[in-house]
């Protein structure tokens, strides 16, 4: 099985330097492809040229998509790029690739906060409760059916959300890794944990009502 790692990015000039870090051990393992959305920071000055850096329109959805069609791998493993994953990821893969064609990191954050060990437990039984997983779990699946469900729907947000209903309207099983992936908790706090936890519900809630995608991305603050 080839892996191609897709991390799109954008303005991470604070975040890129342990992501390089945490690719390390999987150099030659794995086809890496960063995807940029614009940056205006220092962001791509700090990529190694032994990278692939692809150059696209801003957009979670539209440069994993954009990094999907660049790469070559029979395995699409989507990354954020404020993640952490372990140094055997493409082993953990693999192995859950062999039993499944889609599947998922379980969540982590380095955070001792007490809301922050509830949002690791309740995204964690989300997957295997609810069968929804979503981007910063680090989704990896095969390349064919990846795009016979067309990619990730090109939405302002909610990409990863919808992708997974798609999945689960599809009947297809997501495979959990028996690692977990550490992601970071920026957006939670500066936005106070509590608070934006119980926002990113309801903005779930107002997208399975019907509600304007793009109004719901308003609502949505970027924090880069």
């Amino acid at each position: 099985m080839k892996v191609s790692i897709i991390i799109p990015i954008y303005n991470e000039e604070k975040t890129i330097g342990r992501l390089l870090h945490t690719l390390e051990p999987v150099k030659g393992k794995a086809e890496i492809l960063f995807v940029d959305g614009g940056s205006t920071d220092r962001t791509l000055g700090m990529i190694p040229k032994e990278y692939t850096v692809i150059k696209g329109p801003k957009g979670r959805a539209w440069q994993m998509n954009l990094g999907a069609e660049k790469s070559t791998g029979s395995i699409l493993f989507f990354l954020h790029c404020d993640s952490e994953f372990p140094k055997d990821a493409i082993e953990q893969i693999e192995a859950v690739m062999r039993k499944y064609r889609v599947g998922c990191f379980g969540i982590a954050f380095h955070s001792k906060n007490i809301w922050m060990k509830c949002c690791q437990i309740i995204s964690n039984h989300r997957i295997k409760d609810r069968k929804v997983m979503f981007g910063d779990q680090g989704i990896f699946i095969r390349r064919k059916l990846f795009f016979e469900m067309g990619g990730f729907p090109e939405l302002p947000i909610m990409e990863d959300y919808q992708f997974s209903l798609t999945l689960k309207e599809m009947g297809v099983k997501i495979g959990i890794a028996k690692k977990r992936i550490y992601t970071s908790d920026r957006r939670f706090a500066e936005g106070g944990r509590l608070k934006v936890m119980w926002k990113m519900n309801r903005l779930r809630a107002m997208y399975r009502r019907g509600v304007e995608i793009e109004k719901i991305a308003k609502l949505y603050r970027d924090v880069r």
